[in-house]
């Protein structure tokens, strides 16, 4: 939601802030006469258009709403063939429909335009008030405009997005993305923030311990307790990054940051701290919970997964400088392969000999003694031979998106192995799985960061984050 109409205009039929907007122009409205401000700007302006939009919110009954602008993206998959003027048309309106911004047939429903600016996707803009004076009751919009996206892939044969099962990782949102570029920054607090407490999360045994590693790694913490004292939540901050003004720091709840760094998701990975052990306990619990994930159902198995997450969080913390990078880029990949769909189980096999691996990773020393190169190369091939059981776990489940993680993640692991000395891999490229018509608040982001690597240019095919 947002709260500016005519700065919202200006941004869809301007140049885009690195000019990669081309031709920007309507395709669709409430009104279907509407002429197009750049196309026909001597019969309106953006101005003028920004007022007719505005209108029902200034004749409101009542309070008008403090964000009155909505605005999803609707975007095709590469690949896809591009649709024409008339067929973005078309999917606007069956959107606004399903969103219940403006209900086929009715002459009395909120205001609303359609900008392509694009080959591959349109920006929908409404404001939320009704002709008639009443306030529109928006409820599940975004699900429901998935529905309606499933309904033309299948018609027009486009490439079927991965169902919305909220697990994909929270992206920044368009105003943190321009905060890190004001400040100079590789990439936003937010994807610091999830870095830092995911591997806190993944080694901690303890609420206490928990809280302890976030606080020994730099971050500002923020406890929620009850009146006895119990920790109900937490929230953290990084240093420095104050909200505009500087008034006050800018605090990310767990569940803010991802969905799995709740403190009851924190919570499932505290388990017993195993005895003493070293690289080759490590290896050869990877590689018989790697067996056991083929044995698992659904709910199981996915709890199994969540544990091979963390796994290689740890690895990637307590690896040799030389494959270190490559292991935080694999244990970025996999984040949303960690986290499969519905309810999961916390007592399946693998799930306990990943656990296991981890603290057995955490007990041992940072280089491998008695066994050099070859102890690290010999756990990195069983790490791949966990993804990719993990893979063909969730391709049997039909979890595509989940799949496609894990088979980035198999890769990045084979790179590793190769700079540890492994033979180059035979199994061919990792498969992968694309999306379509995804609907997403605002315009797209960046893609996810592997590590801490400059951020390219440009919008991602499937934008998340709520236009603000």
């Amino acid at each position: 939601m947002g709260e500016d109409t005519a700065e919202l205009l200006e941004y869809l039929f301007g140049p885009g802030r690195r000019d990669e907007h081309t031709d920007p122009h309507l395709v669709a409205g409430w009104d279907p006469h509407l002429p197009c401000p750049v196309r026909d700007p001597d019969r309106t302006s953006l101005g003028e258009l920004a007022d007719l939009l505005d209108a029902p919110v200034h004749a409101l009954r009542g309070a008008r709403p403090p964000r009155h602008v909505w605005h999803v993206s609707v975007r095709n998959a590469p690949g896809d063939r591009v649709l024409s003027d008339t067929e973005w048309a078309e999917v606007a309106a069956a959107m606004v429909d399903a969103a219940g911004i403006a209900v086929y047939g009715d002459e009395r429903a909120c205001r609303w335009v359609a900008v392509r600016h694009a080959p591959d996707h349109i920006h929908i803009a409404a404001t939320l008030a009704r002709v008639d004076g009443r306030q529109p009751r928006l409820r599940g919009d975004i699900l429901a405009m998935h529905a309606v996206a499933r309904q033309f892939e299948a018609r027009w044969g486009l490439v079927a997005m991965s169902p919305l099962d909220r697990t994909a990782v929270r992206r920044p949102s368009t105003g943190e993305l321009a905060k890190a570029d004001r400040r100079g920054l590789l990439e936003t607090a937010r994807q610091t923030l999830q870095r830092t407490v995911r591997t806190a999360a993944a080694l901690a045994a303890s609420d206490s311990d928990f809280l302890d590693r976030l606080r020994d790694a730099g971050l500002r913490v923020r406890e929620r307790r009850d009146d006895a004292g119990v920790l109900l939540g937490y929230a953290v901050a990084l240093p420095g990054d104050r909200a505009e003004g500087g008034s006050r720091p800018v605090w990310f709840s767990g569940s803010s940051l991802a969905y799995d760094l709740s403190l009851p998701r924190v919570r499932e990975r505290f388990t017993p701290v195993v005895g003493p052990a070293d690289w080759q306990v490590a290896e050869r619990l990877v590689r018989e919970a790697a067996a056991s994930l083929a044995r698992s159902g659904r709910a199981e198995g996915a709890g199994d997964v969540a544990a091979l997450g963390d796994l290689l969080v740890a690895a990637a913390v307590h690896a040799p400088a030389q494959v270190r990078d490559q292991i935080v880029a694999a244990a970025d990949a996999f984040e949303q392969a960690g986290r499969a769909p519905g309810d999961r189980s916390l007592e399946g096999r693998a799930r306990a000999g990943w656990r296991a691996s981890a603290r057995a990773l955490e007990r041992a020393p940072r280089t491998a003694r008695g066994g050099g190169a070859l102890v690290v190369l010999q756990l990195l091939v069983a790490l791949v031979e966990a993804v990719e059981a993990s893979r063909l776990w969730h391709e049997a489940q039909a979890y595509r998106a989940q799949a496609k993680a894990a088979s980035e993640a198999g890769r990045l692991l084979r790179e590793a192995a190769a700079a540890a000395g492994a033979p180059p891999s035979r199994s061919g490229p990792a498969r992968t799985v694309r999306t379509s018509l995804s609907v997403g608040r605002g315009p797209g982001s960046p893609g996810a960061v592997s590590g801490v690597p400059p951020r390219a240019p440009g919008p991602s095919r499937a934008g998340t984050g709520k236009s603000r």
